[in-house]
């Protein structure tokens, strides 16, 4: 007898154990995946001929809101998953559970980053507040020009108001 293996597991995209788990809990779902240029996040809905994609955030929308950084490092993870947070709250989200894909989640990382930034803004996700990166690694004051994350939140917070 040969057994049939799913396309997308077989190469190793779709984790179906996984994924089950995340629909039985019918929530919408906080997909995070890291590239290896950038981040995306989207906010998903099951349906029964497919996911429903809410909408999708990168790291290319920061450029939108006037923000000029790229790439898939935590300071950009974490202001791509606040911006995820703020569309959420305009699409009608009050709740998610966070989706990684075939990736491991880390303490502390890129993952865990856009987690905080989705949190922050208002959205209520299950998880443990020791997961999240030090408050200095998302200001980047590890690195030699640190970006000032907390006034680039203010900003986005002045530019809700006025909207």
């Amino acid at each position: 007898m040969i057994s049939m293996v799913f396309k997308r597991k077989e190469a190793g995209i779709t984790d179906y154990s996984k994924r089950l788990k995340l629909l039985k809990s019918r929530e919408k779902r906080f997909i995070v995946r890291i590239t290896g240029k950038g981040v995306i996040a989207q906010v998903a809905e099951y349906s029964d001929i497919g996911d429903r994609i809410l909408f999708t955030v990168t790291d290319k929308t920061l450029a939108k809101y006037g923000v000029d950084l790229r790439g898939n490092n935590i300071q950009v993870c974490y202001l791509v998953g606040y911006i995820a947070g703020i569309e959420s709250e305009k699409n009608g989200v009050e709740s998610a559970v966070l989706d990684t894909g075939r990736r491991k989640f880390r303490k502390g990382g890129r993952i865990a980053a856009c987690l905080k930034g989705f949190t922050d803004a208002g959205i209520e996700v299950p998880h443990g507040e020791d997961v999240f990166p030090d408050k200095k690694r998302i200001d980047g004051k590890h690195l030699k020009s640190p970006v000032k994350i907390s006034e680039i939140v203010k900003n986005f917070k002045k530019m809700e108001e006025k909207a």
